[in-house]
C-alpha cells in the first residue's frame, strides 16, 4: 500500500514518520514490526495525539484561554478530516488512516478531552479519578490502535480486544506518570492520587515543591506501591495481544513490555524520578526488538478471556498485599 502513494501522500506520510521517530523512541522501534501500511498508520495516529500534546503541555496560568481555543480548532479540523475535508498533512493521514482501518472518531475525540485536562493544574483525589484521567489521554490511543492492528473473528471479538487494549493504555499511561514526577511537578501538575500519596505520608504540594523529596524514606515505598498497580495492570492486559492480527502482535508486545521496561529503569534508580527522568538504554532498546521479534502468543483460550479485564485496585490492603482483580 505504501508503494501505490502519490507523491503528496508520501510526503504527509514522513511528515508523521519525522514526528513520531524525534518524539516516541519505544513506540518508533515497535513500529517497525508492522506491516507498512499499519506502520504508516500508527505514525499518523501518533503525530496527531502528539501534537494535542504538545500544544496543551504550553498551558500556565497566562495563556489558558488561548490554547482551549487553539485545542477546540484542532477538533473542529478533525471533525473537517473526518467529515472528508482535512487540512494539513497530520488531517490528511488521520483522514486515510480512518477510513481505511475503520477507526471510529469517538477515540480521536476522547483523546481531545482528555488531553484538555492538562490546560488546568493537575488535581487528582483518588486512584478512579486518575484513572478516568488515563483513559482520556492513552485508552482511546489504545483504541485507536487496535482497529489499525486489526482484530480476527469480527465485532464481538474486537469489543473484547479494545477492553484489553485500553487497559494497557492505563498501564501505559500511569507508566509515563511515575517516570515524569519531577518534570510535571516543574509545569505545577501532581498526577499522583491525593489518597495514595496521604498513605505514605505525602500531600501534593511535596511533589510540588520538594526537589529533594526521593530522599525521604517513604518515597520509595509509595512508588513501589505505584509500580506494583503499573505491573498489575500490564499483567491483566496481556492477553489482549493474542487477539491482534498476527502480523501486529509483535508491534503490541513490543510497545508493552518497552513500556514496561520503564518500571525496571525507574527502580534501578531507586524511584528517584523528581531529579532524573528514567530512560531505557540503547542496549535495552534493541533488547525488546529482538526479544518482540522472536514473540509467539500463546493459542487464544476464549473461556479465560472473558469479556475482558475489568480492573479493581484494592487500596487498603497492607504495602505489597495490593491485587488488582479481573472479573467476568
Amino acid at each position: 500500500m505504501i508503494d501505490r502513494m502519490t507523491a503528496d501522500q508520501s510526503d504527509d506520510a514522513l511528515q508523521c514518520e519525522r514526528i513520531t521517530r524525534e518524539h516516541a523512541r519505544t513506540f518508533s522501534l515497535a513500529s517497525r514490526l508492522l506491516p507498512s501500511a499499519k506502520r504508516r498508520a500508527a505514525y499518523a495516529l501518533y503525530a496527531f495525539c502528539r501534537i494535542a500534546d504538545d500544544l496543551v503541555d504550553q498551558a500556565d496560568h497566562d495563556n489558558v484561554a488561548a490554547l482551549a481555543d487553539q485545542l477546540n480548532d484542532y477538533q473542529l479540523q478533525l471533525q473537517a478530516a473526518i467529515d472528508g475535508r482535512p487540512s494539513g498533512a497530520v488531517f490528511r493521514e488521520v483522514a486515510w488512516v480512518t477510513r481505511t482501518y475503520h477507526v471510529p472518531p469517538a477515540p480521536l475525540f476522547e483523546l481531545l478531552g482528555g488531553v484538555a485536562r492538562d490546560l488546568d493544574a493537575a488535581n487528582y483525589a483518588t486512584w478512579a479519578q486518575l484513572e478516568t484521567y488515563c483513559e482520556g489521554v492513552a485508552s482511546s490511543v489504545g483504541e485507536m490502535c487496535t482497529h489499525v492492528f486489526g482484530v480476527p473473528g469480527g465485532p464481538a471479538m474486537r469489543e473484547r480486544a479494545v477492553k484489553y487494549a485500553r487497559t494497557l493504555g492505563v498501564a501505559m499511561q500511569l507508566t509515563n506518570i511515575l517516570r515524569d514526577v519531577g518534570e510535571d511537578a516543574k509545569r505545577g501538575r501532581c498526577y499522583l492520587p491525593a489518597d495514595d500519596l496521604a498513605r505514605f505520608g505525602f500531600t501534593p504540594q511535596d511533589v510540588l515543591t520538594n526537589r529533594l523529596l526521593a530522599r525521604d524514606p517513604r518515597w520509595a515505598p509509595m512508588m513501589t506501591y505505584e509500580v506494583s498497580r503499573a505491573r498489575a495492570l500490564y499483567d491483566a492486559a496481556r492477553p489482549g495481544i493474542a487477539m491482534l492480527d498476527v502480523d501486529s502482535q509483535r508491534c503490541a508486545a513490543a510497545c508493552a513490555t518497552g513500556y514496561a521496561g520503564i518500571l525496571t529503569a525507574i527502580e534501578a534508580q531507586n524511584y528517584d524520578t523528581i531529579s532524573t527522568r528514567a530512560r531505557l538504554g540503547s542496549l535495552a532498546r534493541v533488547g525488546i526488538l529482538w526479544d518482540a521479534w522472536r514473540f509467539r502468543a500463546a493459542p487464544l483460550d476464549l473461556a479465560t478471556l472473558a469479556d475482558g479485564p475489568r480492573i479493581i485496585w484494592e487500596p487498603n490492603v497492607p504495602v505489597g498485599s495490593e491485587k488488582l482483580v479481573r472479573l467476568a
